[in-house]
């Protein structure tokens, strides 16, 4: 029976926007995250927020009520995490705001574009599970052209590594047949990469341009800028969150 005032160590770190649910499973299990001084040891266990200390990293975590979310054009060069152990520039360097916010997703060091970074914790493990079958949109320019008889076989699915790709949409944007767009449900990691590797095809440069409702607009490279209302609001309609 679930004790009143308490709740599970992964739920209060997704509650605090640090880590979706499933991403705070894997800090705990790897041995990040104490409680009042002491490595949290089972993932079942439960803390009351109004006494209980909790660090990730050795770091405080305290829960703020207002929700932030942030859209940045991401530019090469810049790996999505909140730090490096290699000493990378992060995309945490771009963005500066008084709220500890997380990446929802990843683009590799070399992709750029759209990312949305946020401390709402729900919204973040929506948009990320499977089950929610948020769509997101990359443009690809290739090292060669691309044969438009391969569209069939890019769409349907792809043998990458030891798994299928799901059905996807494909088709040619700008004006040389060396730009490929996709629209996709899956968000392995360089799957986009991998699915036109399958198929003899090296990306020369890989933007996403569209999460969901969301779009990336003018933003320029390195920029960022709030949500609006209307956003907000359209990303948690997409994954069946009321405002």
């Amino acid at each position: 029976m679930k004790t009143p005032g308490r709740m599970r160590i992964n739920q209060y770190l997704a509650h605090c926007g640090i880590a979706s649910r499933r991403s705070a499973e894997k800090m705990i299990l790897e041995g990040r995250v104490k409680v009042n001084g002491a490595v949290v040891q089972t993932l079942g266990c439960r803390i009351d927020e109004t006494q209980d200390h909790v660090t990730v990293d050795d770091h405080a975590i305290q829960c703020v009520g207002k929700k932030v979310y942030v859209l940045l054009n991401k530019p090469k060069g810049y790996v999505t995490t909140a730090r490096d152990e290699r000493g990378r520039k992060t995309v945490m360097d771009l963005v500066k705001t008084d709220v500890r916010l997380v990446p929802v997703g990843r683009l590799d060091c070399q992709s750029e574009g759209l990312l949305l970074l946020t401390n709402d914790g729900d919204l973040t493990f929506r948009l990320l599970h499977p089950r929610f079958k948020v769509s997101k949109t990359y443009y690809a320019t290739l090292k060669s052209n691309f044969n438009p008889r391969d569209f069939e076989r890019l769409t349907r699915g792809v043998q990458v590594e030891n798994y299928v790709t799901q059905p996807c949409e494909a088709w040619f944007y700008g004006r040389t047949p060396d730009r490929v767009a996709l629209r996709l449900q899956e968000g392995r990691k360089h799957q986009v990469r991998l699915m036109l590797a399958a198929l003899g095809y090296e990306v020369k440069n890989l933007r996403r341009v569209q999460f969901g409702p969301l779009a990336l607009g003018r933003l320029r490279a390195g920029e960022w800028r709030r949500l609006t209302s209307e956003e907000v609001h359209a990303m948690k309609k997409a994954v069946g969150l009321s405002d």
